[in-house]
Order: structure tokens, then C-alpha cells, then sequence
């Protein structure tokens, strides 16, 4: 069984790339549910599992079973490439409650009274859910996220530059082997069935560490989105970069050695200074010299800036990465 989307050339030319906070953090009740299933988030599973017993998690493990369907008005397709989870936490809250109550009672596999609860009130449901997702938000998320964007940021770009050079073709042959795309139509092995076109405003394709392996796909009501499983999910977790090489830290040191071998993908400052454990400003710091030394360079993407090595960095690296 299978999700069908056919898309025409203008669906195609609107094809976009967005990442979720909320996505990540309700994905990341199923790791709770399911410790064995993502071995690699082990690490953030042993830091808050103390701090769990002040959370009451039930209405949420209620609309987010272990497996299959979840309520899909938890996680709203982003509407820019980068929303914040207060912005993100907003669209949940203002959800329409009998759209709520339809949604809720697909859910299966989970504890039945939960969800009766939520459908004789979905209005006051709904606002229970968004308190309870902002307080596991803050108590159990929030600081863990600049690592899990750092991730997130070096796919999307890495699957732009995919995009730039070689159409969708190249792009979704490497997504993920549940996604086949024929130049027509867009194939995802999915335990349903489904078919039919876009809604005219695009498809939105968002990477996911904490839904990883699986992909996930959304539709009408709302905006068609796929989520994928990001590369290199087993990083995520590693303390710090690993040291720079020797020579190389000794000739521009430490820090603009590992930023320098780090620039092999674009990122932005913010980027590097959560995966360096760095301050913003250290890092604009090392990157300022970097660049009068011809060896990385900056370019402006919307409102951020992306930092490259150039020849000469790559030169100087080459070898040591």
C-alpha cells in the first residue's frame, strides 16, 4: 500500500524545505514510549527521565501512540522555513475544536478513557493538550533543541543543494527508499492507501531526528507534507566535535580549526556555535578571521547568512577531516 501524489510542474517548482520544533517534540513522546526503537536518543532519554514525574504526559501519550496514526493537529505543516515553537505552539492552540474531535477519535492503541475524555470537550481539550506540550516543552525540550537544528539545518541544506543541481529527481532518489518518485508522480510506502493530487501550495518536506527512521506524510485539510528521516542521526548526541587535527589547530588554533572543518556543509553562525558549545559571538569572532584569511566566506540566504570554506579552506583541510 502506498501515498500517491501527482504533481505537476508547478507543484514541483514549489517544492520547499521547512523543520518543526513541535514535529520533533511530538515525535519525541514515541522515544519515550519506545526507548528501545531509537537507541541512539539515549542520551537525551537518560537527561530528562528524572525529570518526568512532575509531568503529567497522559493526554498526550493519549493522541500519540507508540505507532500509527497520531492526531495530526498536534503537528501543523510549518508555514515558514524556520517557525519558532511559540509561533508553532500558537497554530496548535487556535486548532478548530471538531477538527480536533475528528482527528482525535482515529487515534488507536492507546488508553481509551484518555481519549473519550478529549472528545466530550474538545475546545477545553485542546487548550489542556497545548499547556501540557509547552510545559514538556520547557522542562524537557527546549535546551536540547539548538543541537537537534544544528542537524536539521546541515540536511536541508545539503538536500537544497541536491534540489539546485539535479531537479527532484536526484532529490527524492536519495530521501529515503520508501520514496520513489516516476517525474510524475510522488510514491510513499505507507501502511494505506491514497491518491491524488497537491491542494496548489506546494509540498513541504521536513527532516526528523525523532521520527527517524520512518516517514510520515501529511494532507488535506492541510498543506501536503513529508517528513523524512535526517542523515547522520547518530551524531546527534556526540559531545562536542571531535579535536581538530594537530597541525592544523596548531597553525590557526583550536576552535578555528574545528569551525573550519566543520564549514565543509554551509551553516549559519547560530549553526556552529551549538554544535562548537561556542558562543554566537566567539564563533562570529573566528569566522571574521577566517574570512579576512581567504578561507571561509559568507553568503545571504533570505535573512540568514551561510558560511562556506572557500578553495583555500578546503585545501588547508584537505587531509585532516
Amino acid at each position: 500500500m502506498s501515498i500517491t501524489w501527482v504533481l505537476k510542474p508547478e507543484d514541483v517548482a514549489r517544492i520547499r524545505f521547512a523543520f518543526s520544533p513541535m514535529w520533533e517534540l511530538v515525535a519525541s513522546l514515541r522515544t519515550l514510549q519506545q526507548p528501545a526503537r531509537q537507541s541512539m536518543h539515549l542520551p537525551w532519554l537518560k537527561a530528562v527521565r528524572p525529570r518526568l514525574a512532575g509531568l503529567d504526559l497522559s493526554e498526550l501519550f493519549g493522541l500519540v501512540p507508540p505507532s500509527g496514526y497520531l492526531a495530526d493537529f498536534l503537528t501543523p505543516p510549518p508555514d515558514t522555513p524556520i517557525p519558532d515553537f511559540a509561533t508553532e505552539l500558537d497554530r496548535v492552540r487556535s486548532t478548530d475544536p471538531q477538527l480536533a474531535r475528528v482527528e482525535a477519535a482515529i487515534v488507536r492503541g492507546t488508553d481509551r478513557a484518555v481519549i473519550e475524555r478529549f472528545l466530550a470537550d474538545p475546545a477545553t481539550g485542546v487548550a489542556r493538550v497545548a499547556d501540557a506540550l509547552e510545559e514538556y516543552w520547557e522542562t524537557c525540550f527546549a535546551e536540547f533543541w539548538p543541537r537537534v537544528y544544528a542537524l536539521l539545518e546541515r540536511d536541508v541544506l545539503r538536500r537544497s543543494r541536491e534540489l539546485a543541481q539535479g531537479g527532484a529527481r536526484q532529490l527524492f532518489a536519495g530521501l529515503d527508499p520508501a520514496v520513489t518518485w516516476t517525474g510524475e508522480r510522488l510514491v510513499v510506502d505507507r501502511p494505506w492507501c491514497l491518491m491524488g493530487g497537491l491542494h496548489g501550495d506546494g509540498l513541504v518536506l521536513v527532516p526528523s531526528a525523532f521520527y527517524w527512521p520512518s516517514v510520515a506524510v501529511m494532507s488535506a485539510p492541510y498543506q501536503s507534507m513529508l517528513v523524512y528521516p535526517v542523515q547522520a542521526v547518530g551524531t546527534l548526541w556526540e559531545q562536542g566535535p571531535p579535536p581538530a587535527p594537530g597541525a592544523l589547530a596548531a597553525l590557526i588554533g583550536r576552535s578555528r580549526a574545528q569551525i573550519l572543518l566543520a564549514l565543509g556543509e554551509p551553516a549559519t553562525t547560530s549553526a556552529l556555535a551549538a554544535r562548537m558549545a561556542l558562543t554566537p559571538g566567539a564563533v562570529s569572532q573566528h569566522l571574521g578571521v577566517l574570512r579576512a584569511g581567504g578561507l571561509a566566506v559568507g553568503m545571504r540566504v533570505g535573512k540568514q547568512v551561510l558560511y562556506r570554506r572557500t578553495l583555500a579552506g578546503d585545501m588547508l583541510t584537505a587531509g585532516s577531516s
